[in-house]
């Protein structure tokens, strides 16, 4: 049984995913119409996994006896200044989600709730791939800089991006 702070930190979290899953699709939408297509390709496949963390969560906290409470969703930024500023804006958003898991983590070490603590672990794995994944795109984008030629090509890599099955 969720301790009902707990299970409120669990829903606020829940509910950040829904913000996250939001900003990569509105990331996506810009890129795209900056006829970025391999770029937004790999942002809707970010809204995804995002989605997928939502009901990670969404699970945990039913399966733990706990009551699932949505919010509104706030809109998310709508333009970027250029695909570095994107992708420096997903780092940073995938930064403060880290705190945020973090976080967490630290409550569940105070109320000693061993069940979420060992639920967590995924997510601190997966933010650190995360957080490099985004870091290792910016210091490409920053590379290329204003050269289109090598724009477009790091837009075919991302845009190779394939949505991985559940698991791996």
């Amino acid at each position: 049984m969720l301790k009902k702070s707990m299970e409120k930190a669990l829903n606020r979290q829940l509910n950040r995913e829904f913000e996250s899953s939001y900003l990569y699709l509105s990331m996506s939408a810009w890129l795209e119409s900056k006829s970025l297509v391999g770029m937004a390709a790999w942002m809707r496949i970010q809204t995804l996994e995002e989605m997928d963390h939502v009901m990670r969560f969404y699970n945990h906290i039913h399966q733990r006896g706990g009551s699932v409470k949505f919010e509104a969703v706030p809109a998310p930024q709508a333009t970027w200044k250029s695909p570095l500023a994107v992708f420096e804006g997903a780092l940073e958003h995938e930064r403060k989600i880290s705190r945020s898991i973090h976080q967490l983590v630290d409550l569940g070490v105070k109320d000693g709730d061993h069940p979420t603590q060992s639920f967590l672990q995924w997510f601190v794995a997966e933010q650190v791939e995360e957080e490099a994944t985004a870091d290792e795109i910016v210091s490409q984008l920053k590379l290329v800089g204003n050269s289109g030629s090598g724009l477009l090509l790091l837009d075919q890599t991302l845009g190779a991006r394939k949505v991985e099955p559940e698991g791996e």
